[in-house]
């Protein structure tokens, strides 16, 4: 099948068999292999991505799904080498360990504060449930979020 999508503001033209998954075409097909396959079943989060401006488990979609649609992955969010401010609050908190969740994390606060500028720590756990972490306690993850937002707000 054919498709076409918009990955990182760039247009994609893609021949993809029926049962491609999105996850594989950004990763085997477009190189994009920032995002990561943590479980295959859309219970760990690694693979998030945002179809539409809505977080996703790129595992779980088929890339016929994102057929017409614009698709953000962690690729997409840095200007040159100049990290997104999500990207660098993670950093500056410590909400990396070993790095293979962060992705995915990173994607669903990009989701969460571009609808809720000014979340609650419930309404970031909430937004970040469908994502885990085996190497942290969540605790500088959250703080992340939270200095996240305030740079965004300070941008602004």
């Amino acid at each position: 099948m054919k498709i076409r999508l918009t990955v990182n503001g760039r247009q994609h033209e893609c021949e993809v068999d029926a049962q491609t998954r999105l996850l594989d075409l950004l990763r085997e097909d477009l190189a994009l292999t920032g995002t990561k396959e943590g479980c295959g079943e859309g219970e760990c989060g690694a693979c998030t991505v945002l179809i539409d401006g809505r977080a996703v488990n790129s595992c779980l979609v088929l890339a016929v799904q994102a057929n017409g649609k614009t698709v953000l992955t962690i690729e997409g969010l840095a200007d040159g080498e100049a990290l997104h401010p999500i990207q660098q609050a993670f950093v500056e908190q410590g909400g990396v360990q070993c790095g293979f969740c962060t992705p995915g994390f990173i994607m669903s606060t990009v989701a969460l504060l571009q609808e809720n500028p000014s979340p609650s720590d419930d309404e970031i756990l909430t937004a970040l449930e469908g994502n885990l972490c085996r190497c942290t306690g969540y605790t500088k993850i959250v703080e992340a979020v939270r200095h996240a937002a305030r740079l965004l707000q300070e941008k602004e």
